[in-house]
């Protein structure tokens, strides 16, 4: 049964593929010429990501709700300071709940940086006109900001 069934199969692809091959002795069509291509240009940025070596820690300012500041942080303070030459990776944290314990975080943003070279950044683009006006809306916002730099332990 078995033999007869694979045998069906075979006569059906056959049958069906009959029909799309066609031998002839016409010659080929020629393909059509492509447009003539000056310049090619490919531009990759490649971005290593490396351990964060700068973390903020804080609270919001009495008056300023979460959805304020998040906005503010989409709008302002993440495309500003991503676009930093230096600054490599950042990203902000809202602290949501212990994971063990009783109370709530003893902050309620952390915001973490990768940039490898903070020295560079903190006598160059420290003082630049897109960090102190960020720093200064960030001021306005938030209050007892820690700035952490740390190192991994390996």
């Amino acid at each position: 049964m078995r033999h007869h069934f694979i045998a069906g199969l075979v006569s059906l692809s056959v049958f069906v593929l009959t029909g799309c091959i066609s031998i002839t002795d016409a010659p080929a069509s020629p393909a059509p010429v492509p447009a003539e291509v000056t310049t090619i240009e490919i531009v990759k940025e490649v971005r290593v990501e490396t351990t964060p070596n700068l973390f903020i820690m804080y609270t919001l300012k009495e008056g300023v709700t979460p959805e304020q500041f998040e906005d503010w942080v989409r709008t302002t303070d993440q495309p500003s300071m991503r676009a930093l030459a230096r600054v490599q990776s950042f990203r902000t944290y809202r602290a949501e709940r212990l994971l063990m314990g009783e109370g709530e975080p003893g902050v309620a943003y952390i915001e973490a940086f990768a940039i490898p070279d903070l020295e560079g950044f903190v006598a160059e683009d420290m003082g630049g006109e897109t960090v102190q006006t960020v720093m200064g809306g960030f001021m306005g916002l938030v209050d007892a900001p820690q700035f952490i730099v740390v190192s991994e332990v390996e």
